[in-house]
């Protein structure tokens, strides 16, 4: 019998039936989606619907004040201002931050690591009025500044737009570096010392090399830190307060205060849609040339 024909004669293998049925994994889903469509989408939708109801019934008054309102647009540019210089700020400082932890090793790392969890476990209102003492005429940088030569008298750093940003930056630094460290933390060191090795000096490499492979790092970064701080409230109500009006103190006056409840949902929507934007902008960034075809 030739091995031809006794291939043929094998019995073929059984297919695998093909499920039809749901898979009972994905019914572990179930209560998390529950809770996200009772805990967010339902808010959000109550609350779009909200934007288009005045006191005459349907209108667009609300978004006529928010988007045609000279002082509206002035206040929706401050949240930009604010979330784009933060963004930045954070950025520049966060890149060297999440590059030499991921390079620690040991020791180093764990305290590094420490350095940058610690301020995750205190309070948003906790360090925000440590940042208000330490920025009061008595306080310590209006001390350095003086003995240093650099200043006279203690200068006004309370309620100031420096006081602001240096605020922000501090709340918001740890949420650009845990998105770099984990791309670069995976970045292959022996890229940038072939490079080396063929004559690139630390500038190209470093433009050529090390940037675009943790450009995934700084977008989903850049898109966490933007979309939070311009919807922040707490620190800018606590360290400039009215001087510097923002989206979310808009809102808070809105309901808390004013009691117009259109105009509050109509700056909410305003501010959703510039994170939503943002966020979306952000995975089509991050999309690789393959998934882009």
């Amino acid at each position: 019998m030739s091995v031809t024909a006794t291939i043929a004669d094998m019995p073929l293998p059984a297919r695998k039936e093909r499920r039809t049925g749901l898979d009972a994994k994905a019914l572990l889903v179930v209560p998390g989606l529950l809770f996200m469509l009772l805990a967010f989408a339902l808010p959000v939708v109550l609350l779009v619907s909200e934007s288009f109801v005045g006191a005459q019934g349907l209108t667009l008054e609300g978004y006529r004040k928010v988007l045609a309102d000279d002082y509206y647009i002035g206040i929706i540019w401050n949240s930009l201002k604010l979330a784009l210089i933060t963004t930045t700020a954070t950025l520049l400082l966060g890149y060297p931050a999440a590059f030499a932890l991921a390079r620690a090793k040991g020791t180093i790392q764990v305290v590094l690591f420490a350095l940058i969890f610690l301020p995750l476990t205190v309070s948003i209102i906790v360090k925000t009025f440590g940042i208000s003492i330490m920025m009061g005429r008595n306080g310590f940088i209006n001390w350095l500044l003086v003995n240093l030569g650099l200043i006279e008298r203690p200068i006004r750093l309370v309620f100031s737009e420096f006081n602001l940003y240096f605020g922000m930056v501090n709340v918001f630094l740890p949420f650009m570096i845990l998105p770099l460290y984990s791309v670069m933390r995976m970045l292959d060191t022996r890229l940038t010392d072939a490079a080396a090795s063929l004559g690139a000096g630390p500038v190209y490499t470093f433009t050529r090399v090390t940037l675009p492979l943790t450009m995934p790092g700084i977008i989903a970064g850049v898109s966490l830190v933007f979309s939070i701080s311009v919807a922040a409230y707490v620190t800018p109500s606590l360290l400039i307060g009215d001087r510097f009006m923002t989206m979310s103190q808009v809102m808070a006056k809105a309901y808390l205060n004013i009691r117009d409840f259109q105009l509050g949902a109509s700056m909410a929507v305003v501010m959703l849609a510039i994170s939503t934007i943002i966020v979306f902008a952000a995975s089509y960034l991050a999309r690789s040339p393959t998934q882009a075809r």
